[in-house]
């Protein structure tokens, strides 16, 4: 039997997609189909139901899943008794929110690149809530985003938390002494997208001093905040972390009022059997953020 054919097996069964599993694998649905079927006809059963949908497990195809990853954790138990796992490689499938992007991303790669030379990654760049529901589908291994996500065979692992602040440009007509929130409210406030974790925790937060009809643009890409706060547009509620640059060159400035919480960033990946190179990946990345929240402090990063 083959090992290769047993591990398609497998990822078909955690994807429920033969298309998904083929863009895993970087094979093609053909060969894909190829495989479950040889393995169908070795072993005299059907291993899935096939409809619009996607593919699920049959009651034969579940009790040989149970085999099939076994095998493939005593094979790996195997190679790592040789000496031949000492290091990890394959193409893993990332992604990632523009906080991410704008704080430790590049600090994470270079630590990749560095440990796991032979690993591949392939970078998806959205919302929280996109990544999310990417994840859940299979079509990434593992996201850097801001909610804990509750699902079969996902881990969960708060990395940090932001402080948020309210950010203005430095003598633009927005620079001024504000007495209240409620003052700041009639501001136009340009936050992160619309149903984001910061945009709930802004709206919960003003709504708690009685502001119901605050001026909030959201807007997808910190890029983009970033350049409208700097222009004056409006007062920028986001991580002190993203700007810190421009904080202390002194072109923005933190307005000192009470501010909404702060909002945390979790690693959610998939576990099971040959998923070790998402662990590995976890486990950099908490190193990176610690080394990040050590070099600018807890005004702007705090570990987990």
């Amino acid at each position: 039997m083959n090992l290769r054919f047993l591990e398609t097996f497998v990822w078909v069964a955690r994807l429920g997609s033969f298309r998904l599993t083929a863009e895993k694998l970087s094979s093609t649905q053909a060969a894909i189909s190829s495989r479950i079927a040889v393995l169908e006809s070795e072993l005299g059963v059907q291993l899935f139901l096939r409809d619009p949908r996607g593919v699920t497990l049959t009651a034969d195809g579940q009790k040989v899943l149970v085999y099939a990853e076994r095998m493939i954790d005593t094979w790996q138990d195997l190679r790592q008794g040789l000496g031949q796992t000492s290091r990890l490689s394959g193409r893993v499938r990332i992604g990632v929110m523009d906080t991410v992007i704008h704080s430790w991303l590049s600090a994470f790669f270079a630590a990749v690149t560095e440990a796991h030379p032979e690993v591949e990654i392939e970078l998806v760049a959205d919302t929280a809530l996109n990544l999310s529901e990417q994840l859940l589908k299979g079509q990434l291994d593992l996201i850097f985003q801001t909610d804990l996500l509750r699902a079969d065979s996902v881990r969960n692992l708060k990395l940090a938390s932001y402080p948020v602040g309210w950010i203005v440009a430095v003598n633009s007509p927005l620079d001024q002494a504000y007495d209240s929130i409620e003052a700041l409210a009639r501001e136009r406030l340009i936050t992160f997208s619309r149903h984001s974790r910061p945009h709930q925790d802004l709206l919960n937060f003003l709504h708690q001093q009685s502001i119901t009809v605050p001026r909030v643009s959201c807007v997808n890409s910190v890029a983009a905040i970033i350049q409208l706060v700097h222009e004056g547009f409006g007062i920028g509620v986001l991580p002190p972390a993203l700007v810190n640059v421009s904080l202390a060159q002194g072109a923005l400035r933190l307005l000192e009022l009470e501010t909404p919480p702060p909002f945390a960033v979790y690693a959610s990946w998939h576990t099971g059997v040959g998923l070790s190179l998402n662990e590995a990946l976890v486990a950099l990345s908490r190193q990176v953020v610690g080394e990040f929240c050590q070099q600018f402090g807890p005004g702007q990063a705090v570990l987990a």
